[in-house]
């Protein structure tokens, strides 16, 4: 599998990221078969989140024995200062480690909020005071709204950006889905670029849902080759995998036949997606 530069961390991140929300509601032995199947095909850069159900607890064991063969990226959903060392502190006793390659604002979606985080007393005095005890290497923010994204790495050198980036979305271009000034932005200060929701359809339709996603996904070969391989032909590091892990043997699959799409054909997927809902219209 082809690894990536994540901007400026230097680390060689796998096209795909072992989407620890996978993880939410599965019992020890799928997740000891989940992490098996991903490490096994070269996927090295783990993404987690306190709020990912059991993930943390289930990463533990293996983690305890491996810590140093993949980056491990960890997020707060806390905006005190207080809340996220408690939050750091709690992450690294779950997971059974000693210090995260990279720590992450999760889900900042307004500015409001991106200013208490960066505010005094905020979350961010926490994850400075964390890097310089050695307890997190890198700091990255996390988020659905790419003009707050924007604002937040010019407002502080993050060193990796998560957020959406699919077909579908591009076929929707609006202030809410089009990141391609973010991209434009990250390239320019050295951001690692992490994606999202590269195989997201549709909001569900109706009340039965045969993935653990909670949007509808794209579930044939032919159309995940076509979602992933048009979300890593914008110049971004790596995408995280889906949340239902019946998915990932296809998103394996389709990482390690990766293709750079040309200009045509992404357009020709973008055209395809226009019949499909995305799934961040705007509030």
């Amino acid at each position: 599998m082809e690894n990536r530069r994540l901007g400026r961390t230097e680390h060689l991140s796998s096209v795909l990221t072992f989407g620890a929300a996978a993880l939410w509601q599965v019992t020890e032995a799928e997740a000891e078969a989940a992490i098996d199947l991903a490490v096994g095909h070269g996927v090295n850069h783990i993404d987690v989140a306190p709020s990912y159900g059991q993930a943390e607890i289930r990463l533990g064991p293996w983690l305890e024995k491996h810590r140093n063969s993949v980056f491990l990226a960890c997020k707060t959903g806390e905006r005190s200062k207080a809340g996220a060392w408690e939050s750091i502190k709690q992450s690294l006793d779950r997971l059974r480690v000693d210090h995260f390659d990279l720590f992450q604002f999760h889900a900042v979606n307004d500015v409001e909020t991106l200013n208490v985080i960066l505010g005094p007393g905020g979350a961010l005095e926490a994850v400075l005071e964390a890097k310089e005890q050695k307890l997190l290497r890198h700091i990255g923010i996390t988020g659905h709204r790419p003009f707050v994204l924007v604002d937040a790495i010019q407002r502080f050198q993050f060193d990796t950006v998560l957020f959406p980036l699919s077909r579908v979305l591009a076929a929707h271009r609006n202030d809410y889905t089009d990141f391609s000034i973010l991209l434009d932005q990250a390239r320019q200060k050295d951001v690692g670029t992490i994606a999202i929701k590269s195989v997201a359809r549709q909001p569900w339709q109706g009340t039965m849902h045969m993935y653990r996603t909670w949007y509808e996904p794209f579930s044939r070969q032919a159309d995940i080759d076509k979602c992933l391989w048009y979300t890593l032909s914008q110049g971004v590091t790596t995408a995280a995998m889906p949340g239902d892990l019946s998915l990932w043997p296809l998103l394996i699959d389709a990482a390690e036949r990766l293709r750079a799409l040309d200009e045509q054909e992404q357009d020709e997927m973008v055209s395809e997606a226009r019949r499909y809902r995305p799934i961040f219209p705007p509030a």
